[in-house]
């Protein structure tokens, strides 16, 4: 439950948009990060995929790592 997944977007050196796992969703940080945020968070297949990649890729490393340690 503490481990949180982080997709951010870029364009130019800047952050356009990100998706948090602990906000279930995405945000926006420019007009054009906004306006895709909004529509990203209207589809509910771009939700749950992105949830499945926390539990793909996060919790399945997290794992690993910490067997190692």
């Amino acid at each position: 439950k503490d481990i949180q997944y982080i997709f951010s977007m870029y364009y130019n050196k800047l952050e356009v948009a990100r998706f948090d796992s602990n906000l279930g969703k995405f945000v926006g940080y420019t007009e054009f990060g906004v306006k895709n945020a909004e529509r990203w968070n209207k589809d509910p297949s771009e939700i749950s995929g992105r949830k499945a990649q926390r539990e793909t890729y996060c919790l399945h490393n997290v794992g690993i790592d910490y067997q190692t340690v």
